[in-house]
């Protein structure tokens, strides 16, 4: 069958060609093409390919312009292979070696302001352990860029409030609660908050924190308050008289954070717990109220965002040392509710007072001074404060290398100079700003301001998302 087919196409192109060239030409065609017509069949069955190499050697003589055609052809073709050929190798190479030419730089995603918010109470006078554990470290967040992932520097708004609603869970004279209030609020200008860069205001001044918390009362269970430490210590001191105000205080503590959509909280070790309730609150609000097609048709009715209403935040983990224990207790949190008033260094405490507090603090009897002993936590306490009152970081080897051969008798004067002098400068900017109470209240009038336009904006879309009938925008008067 395959013979058969092979003759018949030659046998076509040769008598075309023939036809073409004339009679004497086609019978010397047939007459050169039948030799090898005969050997192309006898060796059909040792090899194919041969045949066809054969056949185009016998009819490409026939005709010069075919025969030039025929090569131009196979020129053409054979260039075509080759730039086939060329293009399919860069292509693969293109392909193989994405390196080689520069890609498109991706499109960054607008960086998302971070907010910052943390408060201490007003009640009484603020101490070192207020100072050195927080406000110095919120001066030093303030101060310092902060950078995401990618490297990029992220903007941070940071809300420093005192906190006067929480100082009303434990028993307060009223005479003492507006004084106290300023004092803390000069003492933050005084250790170094910005206003500029930092928004100062007291928490009362903002009523949104209020009735938040309430919002938020109703849908946190009872349970997840009773294993709050803090309410089972405080509760003990005292007894029977112990008001709800102190049970619910960390879900007035989750309002403050949530308002503000803080995304960063500074919190010590003695307020995780805290902490982590807020987050709790978060997720249990946002899958309660913030889900389904209703609550898009209220977001859109009442024209605000459909997105969860509240983000979780995350903590800032105070520096080492940051925490500053009781003067008369190493074991012991330094603390304003302590009846002692020997117990904590108030940054205000003069140097006559810094002096005594420090000569009569507790101490042991082992020779030397150490860090880290846990049968000597005095000793590391007041290694602690000495460390975080230098003036320049020093690392621990550098000063166990200068006073770790000492008594407590030599120590204790150099550790009561060191934080004489660390304060005086704070004390000294503190009296300036209480000179001029004009320009406290402005300050603060003005961080009120600005943490109102945020806190409105998330309680707005609290009571959205809860379902509360939200009244029209007062419109202006009409003009005459």
């Amino acid at each position: 069958m395959t013979i058969r087919l092979n003759y018949s196409i030659t046998a076509m192109i040769v008598f075309a060609v023939a036809v073409a060239s004339g009679r004497n030409n086609c019978f010397r065609a047939v007459s050169a093409f039948t030799p090898t017509l005969t050997t192309t069949v006898r060796n059909q069955h040792h090899h194919s390919t041969r045949t066809s190499v054969a056949t185009t050697s016998i009819v490409a003589p026939l005709n010069w312009n075919h025969h030039q055609h025929h090569q131009q052809r196979q020129q053409q073709q054979q260039q075509t292979r080759q730039m086939s050929t060329t293009t399919s190798t860069s292509t693969e190479e293109t392909t193989s070696s994405p390196d080689d030419e520069p890609q498109e730089k991706k499109k960054k995603k607008p960086i998302r302001p971070e907010r910052v918010l943390s408060g201490v109470q007003p009640t009484g006078s603020l101490h070192l352990g207020n100072y050195l554990g927080a406000i110095r470290q919120w001066v030093d967040f303030q101060n310092e860029d902060q950078f995401n992932d990618d490297g990029d520097v992220v903007p941070v708004e940071n809300f420093f409030c005192v906190v006067d609603l929480h100082a009303i869970t434990m028993p307060h004279d009223p005479k003492d609660l507006q004084e106290s209030t300023l004092s803390s609020a000069a003492l933050y200008l005084a250790a170094g908050i910005d206003p500029t860069k930092s928004k100062i205001f007291v928490q009362s001044h903002v009523p949104a924190h209020s009735e938040l918390a309430w919002l938020l009362n109703c849908i946190t269970p009872m349970g997840w308050l009773e294993r709050m430490i803090q309410f089972k210590e405080k509760a003990k001191k005292q007894g029977e008289s112990v008001g709800v105000g102190l049970f619910s205080y960390p879900i007035l503590m989750a309002a403050d954070i949530m308002l503000y959509q803080s995304t960063k909280v500074p919190v010590g070790e003695d307020q995780r717990q805290h902490l982590e309730l807020t987050r709790d609150i978060v997720r249990r609000f946002n899958d309660l109220f913030c889900k389904g097609n209703q609550y898009k048709k209220r977001c859109k009715a009442a024209g605000v965002p459909s997105r969860p209403v509240f983000v979780e935040p995350d903590a800032i983990i105070l520096k080492e040392g940051a925490r500053v224990m009781s003067l008369t207790d190493g074991s012991s949190k330094m603390s304003k509710s302590d009846p002692s008033d020997a117990s904590r260094i108030n940054v205000l405490d003069d140097p006559k007072t810094i002096r005594d507090k420090i000569k009569r603090c507790k101490t042991d009897a082992i020779p030397g001074i150490e860090w880290d002993n846990p049968d000597r936590p005095e000793a590391t306490n007041l290694l602690n404060i000495y460390s975080a009152v230098q003036p320049t970081k020093r690392t621990k080897e550098d000063i166990l290398n200068e006073v770790g051969e000492m008594t407590w008798g030599e120590f204790k004067p150099v550790i009561a100079d060191a934080i004489v002098n660390h304060l005086q400068p704070i004390q000294d900017r503190y009296y300036e700003v209480r000179n001029d109470p004009d320009a406290l209240n402005e300050i603060l009038k003005q961080g009120a301001d600005a943490a109102n336009e945020v806190a409105e904006r998330t309680l707005l879309n609290t009571k959205v998302a809860m379902g509360f009938n939200i009244p029209p925008p007062a419109q202006p008067p009409a003009s005459k």
